[in-house]
This record gives C-alpha cells, sequence and structure tokens, in this order.
C-alpha cells in the first residue's frame, strides 16, 4: 500500500517516472540486488515461518527463545487468539484495537474486525491502482500524468 504513495512521492520529487527510477543515472544503491533479495528472503521466511507454526500450533512460537531480541515473549504473545494473526503489544503499539491496561495488552473484538477489513479493502485498492500503473507504464505514461521519455 505504501509503494503507491511511494511512486507518486518519488516522481514529484524527483521528475523521473517510478519504472525507470533504477535506470537514471544518478540512481545508485548501497546494496547489490542478491544482497536485498537474500536479505529478505532470511527476514520474511522467518517471520512468515513463526507464523506458519502458530497456525497450526497456537502459543508455541511466544516464548523467549523464539524471540531473541526480547526480555519477555509477552510482547510478542497472541493476545488476540486469532490463530495465525499476530496482535499484541508489539503489532499494536498504539493499542488501536485493544487497550493496554496495566501493561497487559487487552483485544477489543469489535476494533479489531473493523481495523482487519480496512486493511484488506486498502490492500485491494492498492493492488488495483498497481495494476493501473503497470498498464500505463506500458503505454509510457506515469500517474502524474506525465510521458515517458
Amino acid at each position: 500500500m505504501t509503494a503507491v504513495v511511494g511512486i507518486f512521492v518519488g516522481q514529484a520529487w524527483s521528475g523521473i517516472p517510478w519504472f525507470e527510477a533504477g535506470a537514471a543515472p544518478g540512481a545508485v544503491s548501497p546494496f547489490s540486488f542478491g544482497t536485498l533479495l537474500g536479505t529478505q528472503l532470511l527476514l520474511m521466511g522467518w517471520v512468515e515461518s513463526k507464523r506458519w507454526v502458530d497456525y497450526f500450533d497456537p502459543g508455541t512460537q511466544s516464548v523467549d527463545w523464539a524471540t531473541p531480541w526480547s526480555r519477555t515473549a509477552e510482547n510478542f504473545a497472541n493476545a488476540t487468539g486469532l490463530q495465525g494473526y499476530p496482535g499484541g503489544k508489539f503489532f499494536d503499539p498504539l493499542a488501536l484495537a485493544g487497550d493496554l491496561k496495566g501493561g497487559k495488552y487487552i483485544p477489543d473484538y469489535t476494533k479489531l474486525e473493523r481495523l482487519q477489513l480496512a486493511e484488506i479493502k486498502h490492500a485491494r485498492l492498492a493492488m488495483v491502482a498497481m495494476l493501473i500503473f503497470y498498464f500505463e507504464a506500458g503505454q509510457g505514461k506515469t500517474p502524474l500524468g506525465i510521458f515517458s521519455s
């Protein structure tokens, strides 16, 4: 969803169409493609494997060894009780879908359902926007109406 905003902001700021940004003469990447891909696979693989295991064996991933950077696994515990859905203080630090009372996260299922539905709607809208951007790029156009050279 942030990619859609990034395409507008990036082009408005630099004047370079999003589909040509990497080929621009001044474009510099501090990392190689292999480094970025490896890091992405490693980090996302770890997070998604934890989610997958928690889906089939609830509660097994909120233990101290599974979250080595945290002094307490309670920060990562699935406070919502929904399998495969993270929740808890770490994933909702502003308590938008619950309340923090005495340092303990208490989910509000009405808010949680509303936010989950909003997330799905926004993600679908962003996917449609990206599809339109791809079609425009095929014609040499950009979302801001500027033609590519």
